[in-house]
């Protein structure tokens, strides 16, 4: 996962969230053929076969109902549910009302500046387990962007159908 802020000397910059070594997601900043997905990106993952379940956007900078659907959706999906989340461009203008959905996954973005960017896997329910990178300014988003390399593993009981994940970043 790699997060990516705008910047006002439109330098092109990207980001992207890959399974297997294959790009799910992808958005950038002034790059051709590439959409700049403004705001928030959560990607469900589907643990035992590393595949995408659905992936959102939140444009919380140009949407201010964005940061309540974000949280609503985050407080909708199932215990022990893994998410990705990874911002591009400017996520921060109206994120407050997400704010605290985000906290209770593990990730603490409060710190977050205008353009600053973040990136997080996340266990919904396990708020110890979630792995969060985040450059604080645009200055510091532009120079070393968000960046997490991990490994997720499932295992699956056959009798109750529960699954225990553990996440791994280097």
């Amino acid at each position: 996962m790699l997060a990516y802020s705008g910047t006002t000397h439109g330098r092109p910059q990207t980001g992207y969230v890959k399974l297997n070594g294959v790009a799910v997601w992808q958005g950038a900043w002034h790059v051709v053929n590439i959409s700049n997905l403004r705001g928030v990106n959560t990607i469900l993952i589907h643990p035992f076969n590393c595949s995408v379940q659905e992936s959102r956007q939140f444009d919380t900078h140009g949407s201010t109902d964005a940061a309540t659907k974000l949280s609503n959706y985050l407080q909708l999906l199932n215990h022990g549910s893994i998410i990705v989340g990874v911002s591009a461009d400017e996520p921060i203008r109206y994120l407050t009302n997400a704010t605290s959905t985000l906290q209770l996954l593990g990730a603490d973005i409060s710190d977050v500046q205008y353009r600053g960017s973040f990136g997080f896997i996340a266990q919904k329910g396990f708020p110890s387990k979630t792995v969060l990178r985040k450059a604080l300014t645009q200055a510091e988003s532009n120079s070393q962007q968000p960046y997490i390399n991990a490994i997720v593993t499932g295992t699956q009981r056959a009798v109750a159908y529960a699954s225990s994940v553990d996440i791994y970043s280097s």
